[in-house]
């Protein structure tokens, strides 16, 4: 029998987003911009968060959580991205692409998982206002946090784990701006029919059980809202949970695409496209969805600004 070259690569190369010079200069200015208003508007709506008590109430420790994931999710990406674009070697160590991989699957999931607790938290609020402070406590809000974070490490271990069974003998290039698993999957030289089964499995079943959390829990609301027939009551109902559903519509479709039908043959600029949406631009929108749509967070922030501008 012909045996075959098995040597296993120790790097791979990340080909980025474009092949095109022109296109370098912009894009990256565009994405560096995207990338620290990020990093600045989730990390000070964190600090918001965590300086005003008025706003230590579950729903706004869920936005606060949320905006870590997306500052997580946001870190794991778009760095290495940036670099790439000017870089003459875009190289990556199969060390360093394992890590960047297993860090955003725990950012990407826990941000599911905290999805759907927002969405079960507004169905309380909304459904069952007179038993919300006995039944989304501080102590229940804080549990749910912690598990949407460990359901994401477990996630991402096990995918991880069965990324090492792979060997990539054949080619080196990833058609990708990160180490993303459909990417490796088509450079692996072995069979990877049970690594796409787990993805279909634990992906698939992840997405669809916090994406039915949060149809239920909004569909009770609206049901809810309807009979009230309270125009100041809906205009209420829809200006707390519309920037919720816009998030959450923005952040799954993309996602669904790319990991509940992992069979689909896609196109590599399509599979960018779809990644670029919930790794840098949910992330860079989310902050100002949530934030610019809540009078408390806003309140919070004129304070804080009054603050500093009678001390100085």
């Amino acid at each position: 029998m012909e045996t075959k070259n098995t040597t296993e690569l120790e790097d791979f190369v990340l080909m980025g987003l474009t092949y095109q010079p022109e296109w370098q200069i912009p894009l990256f200015l565009v994405f560096l911009v995207m990338y620290l208003i990020t990093v600045v508007g989730n990390l000070g709506l964190i600090a918001l968060v965590c300086n005003d008590p008025h706003l230590h109430i579950p729903m706004y420790l869920f936005l606060g959580s949320l905006a870590f994931a997306d500052a997580w999710l946001s870190s794991t990406v778009s760095p290495k991205m940036l670099v790439n674009f000017f870089a003459k070697s875009k190289m990556i160590s199969v060390s360093e692409c394992m890590i960047q991989f297993f860090s955003f699957v725990v950012s990407a999931t826990t941000e599911c998982f905290l999805l759907a607790s927002m969405a079960y938290d507004r169905y309380v609020a909304i459904c069952k206002p007179l038993l919300y402070p006995v039944i989304m406590s501080n102590i229940l809000c804080i549990r749910l946090i912690v598990l949407s974070l460990f359901g994401g490490l477990l996630h991402a271990i096990i995918h991880t784990s069965f990324l090492f069974r792979l060997t990539f003998c054949n080619t080196n290039i990833i058609h990708h701006f990160y180490c993303d698993i459909m990417p490796l999957f088509k450079i692996s030289c072995t069979d990877t029919s049970i690594n796409i089964l787990m993805v279909f499995i634990f992906s698939g079943s992840i997405q669809m059980l916090t994406i039915l959390t949060v149809v239920i829990s909004y569909t009770l609301v609206l049901f809810t809202v309807l009979k009230k027939k309270s125009l100041q009551g809906i205009r209420k109902a829809f200006s707390t949970c519309g920037a919720h559903l816009l998030s959450v519509s923005l952040y799954y479709g993309p996602l669904l695409f790319m990991y509940v039908r992992p069979g689909s043959a896609q196109a590599d600029d399509q599979d960018m496209m779809d990644s670029l949406f919930y790794t840098v631009i949910i992330p860079f929108l989310n902050p100002m969805i949530y934030s610019l749509r809540n009078k408390k967070v806003i309140d919070s922030l004129r304070k804080i600004v009054k603050r500093n501008a009678s001390i100085s």
